[in-house]
C-alpha cells in the first residue's frame, strides 16, 4: 500500500516538473559550454589552501589553480617525494598575482591518531587554514562477492574518517575566525562498492555538516563526477577488466576544468555543485522522480560492464 502511494507520488511529482526539465536542460548545455570560463578577482590572493592529494591528478591541478590565483597553498600527502615535485613546479610558474613558497605537509590519512598533530602543523604554517579541499582517496573495482571485509574497511578508513578527522582538527580554527570553506570532491564508478559506500558517507556528513554551519560563514562545497585516471595509489585488482575507465568516470569533468570550477564555486558562494556533463545530472533526475526507469537503465549498464 504504502510503496504503491509512494510510486504514485513520485510519478506525479515528475510529471508536475516536466515544463521545467526543458528550461532546465538548456542552461546546463549553456553551463556546460562556458564552465571554463572561470572569473576570477584578487579576492583569492594570499588565502591560505590545504590540499590533501596533493601529489597527483585533481589534487596537483588544484595545488596550481590555487598557486596562480595567489594563494598560500599547504600541499598534503603520504608521497613526500612526489609533493617536492610540485613544489617545485609551482615555484617555477609565472604568475599575475604575489606567489608564496608552498608548504609540504607529509599526511597519511588512513593514520587517524596523528591527524590532530597534523592539522596543528598545517594551522601553524601560515597562521590559519581559509579552505580546506578533501581531495585524497582510495580507489578500488571489484564485484561485492569478491571484496574482502578489509578492502571496505581500509576504504572507510582513509576515504570517510580520515577527512572527519582532519575536519573536526581545523573546523574549530575556522569557527573562531568567522569564515571560511570546505571542499569535499567525490566520484562514483561502477563495480566499487566499497568506494561508493565510503563516498556516500562522506557525502551524508557534508550535508549535516552543511546544515549545522548554515547560521556561520563557513560554506561547504561538494563536487563529483570527475574525469580522473585509476589512481596509482590505488588498492589494484588482479582482474584487468577492472583497470579501465568506467563510462560513468569518463563522462565527468577533467582535473584543470574541475580545479578552475572549484576556485570559481569558493568565490561565488556556490554550496552543493555537481561537476559533470549532462548525463550524470539526467541520471540524478531519473533517480528523484523516475527511480523505476533509473534502476533498469542501471541494471543494463551493470550487465554490459561484466
Amino acid at each position: 500500500m504504502f510503496s504503491s502511494l509512494k510510486y504514485w507520488i513520485r510519478l506525479i511529482a515528475g510529471g508536475l516538473c516536466l515544463p521545467f526539465i526543458f528550461p532546465w536542460l538548456v542552461y546546463q548545455l549553456y553551463s556546460s559550454n562556458f564552465r571554463h570560463k572561470v572569473h576570477r578577482d584578487k579576492s583569492l590572493v594570499g588565502k591560505i589552501v590545504l590540499v590533501t592529494g596533493a601529489s597527483s591528478g585533481l589534487g596537483e591541478a588544484l595545488a596550481h589553480a590555487c598557486f596562480k590565483a595567489g594563494c598560500k597553498v599547504i600541499l598534503a600527502s603520504r608521497r613526500k617525494k612526489k609533493l617536492e615535485r610540485v613544489k617545485k613546479d609551482l615555484i617555477s610558474l609565472k604568475t599575475k598575482w604575489p606567489s608564496y613558497e608552498p608548504y609540504i605537509l607529509s599526511l597519511d590519512l588512513n593514520d587517524l591518531k596523528d591527524i590532530p598533530a597534523k592539522a596543528e602543523e598545517a594551522l601553524h604554517a601560515f597562521g590559519k587554514i581559509d579552505i580546506l579541499i578533501n581531495n585524497s582517496g582510495v580507489n578500488y573495482k571489484g564485484e561485492i562477492i569478491n571484496t574482502s571485509i578489509d578492502i571496505d574497511v581500509k576504504l572507510m578508513v582513509v576515504n570517510y574518517f580520515g577527512h572527519v578527522a582532519l575536519i573536526k582538527s581545523i573546523l574549530p580554527s575556522m569557527i573562531k575566525a568567522g569564515n571560511g570553506h570546505i571542499v569535499s570532491v567525490s566520484n562514483a564508478s561502477s563495480f566499487s562498492s566499497s568506494y561508493a559506500a565510503s563516498e556516500h558517507a562522506k557525502q551524508a556528513f557534508f550535508e549535516v555538516l552543511r546544515a549545522e554551519l548554515a547560521s556561520t560563514n563557513i560554506h561547504v562545497v561538494n563536487l563529483g563526477y570527475l574525469k580522473i585516471k585509476l589512481p596509482s595509489n590505488g588498492l589494484q585488482n588482479a582482474d584487468s577488466k577492472y583497470k579501465v575507465i568506467d563510462q560513468t568516470t569518463a563522462e565527468g569533468m577533467n582535473p584543470d576544468e574541475a580545479a578552475d570550477c572549484v576556485l570559481n564555486a569558493v568565490n561565488s558562494g556556490q554550496n552543493d555543485v555537481i561537476f559533470a556533463s549532462l548525463t550524470p545530472k539526467l541520471a540524478g533526475l531519473l533517480y528523484n522522480f523516475f527511480p523505476s526507469v533509473y534502476f533498469y537503465l542501471t541494471k543494463n549498464k551493470t550487465r554490459r560492464c561484466s
